[in-house]
């Protein structure tokens, strides 16, 4: 699996091939909290007929370790290393030496609003963003403290032996969906799960659930100038699609209808791996839309 250096720390990606023009618009995927680039693979296999793909693990994520600790090149020391806008860095720094000069980022929850910030923080190269199950902006104080305190138990109390559990994957099938997934993708959530750095795990949460970065959210999206595009699953419990709409009515696309929203039906948190035609299906019409 190749890696890419950015900012001290080998990160893991794959590109589907390589770039025919430096000027050639590429798929950016950027996966979601305790996830990893693996759940992109039905959309890659799919949209990479038609368009280079390039997937990756986040800091602390997946194949891609959290080195900041002892790297020598290390984030703003007065930046949280694991803020949006860090990890928008990151994305930035992956853009600038894969000279991609024009690419379209498709991003899952977290991975949407790190999508969100890198659009802004590199607008030269980033034509347009595209989010699955993310939104947000508003900040219910009780239902984030609890939210917050869940996301605690849930990194402190994680270790590899819980692999060995029966049926543990079957479980992790079923976690924040409409319907089960298949048996592989309970055992890749597992995996992913307790194969996550704790320290990026936690401080991500944390990071990206403040007052502060919650209310910020909104202000990013309303100084995009690239197309933004919202994709809220129908059944979503941790995103609402109202939460969705909310945030998508500060970009410049939102109408009364929600122009900029598209809700999938019969879909959970998880839209890339519960509905893949139908999120396929509005990537493509949405790229055709834009001109790519």
């Amino acid at each position: 699996m190749p890696t890419i250096d950015l900012l001290g720390v080998p990160h893991s990606y794959e590109l589907t091939r390589p770039l025919a023009n430096p000027s050639e618009p590429v798929l950016i995927y950027i996966h979601g909290w305790l996830l990893s680039r693996r759940y992109w693979q039905p959309l890659i296999q799919s949209l990479g007929k038609d368009y280079p793909c390039l997937s990756y693990d986040l800091r602390g994520f997946g194949d891609s370790p959290n080195q900041l600790r002892s790297s020598e090149t290390t984030l703003d020391p007065l930046q949280s290393p694991y803020s949006l806008a860090a990890y928008a860095e990151d994305l930035k720094i992956l853009l600038e030496t894969l000279n991609i000069q024009k690419a379209w980022l498709i991003g899952h929850s977290l991975g949407g609003s790190i999508a969100l910030w890198g659009a802004n923080l590199c607008p030269e190269r980033v034509q347009g963003v595209i989010c699955l199950n993310a939104g947000g902006g508003i900040y219910l104080k009780e239902e984030f403290e609890r939210f917050r305190q869940m996301g605690k138990q849930l990194v402190k109390f994680r270790s590899p032996w819980l692999r060995s559990i029966p049926l543990m994957d079957q479980l992790f099938a079923r976690l924040m969906v409409n319907q089960s997934l298949d048996k592989q993708w309970g055992k890749q959530r597992l995996w992913d799960f307790t194969q996550a750095d704790a320290d990026a795990a936690l401080g991500s949460l944390l990071e990206s659930t403040t007052e502060e970065e919650v209310h910020l959210l909104p202000q990013i999206v309303a100084q995009l100038s690239q197309p933004v595009y919202f994709l809220a699953g129908s059944q979503d419990k941790i995103m609402e699609t109202q939460y969705v709409r909310y945030l998508a009515s500060f970009h410049a696309l939102f109408n009364p209808q929600g122009k900029n929203v598209i809700e999938i039906p019969n879909c959970g948190h998880l839209a890339m791996l519960e509905q893949p035609e139908i999120v396929i299906d509005k990537i493509r019409q949405i790229l055709q839309i834009s001109g790519c």
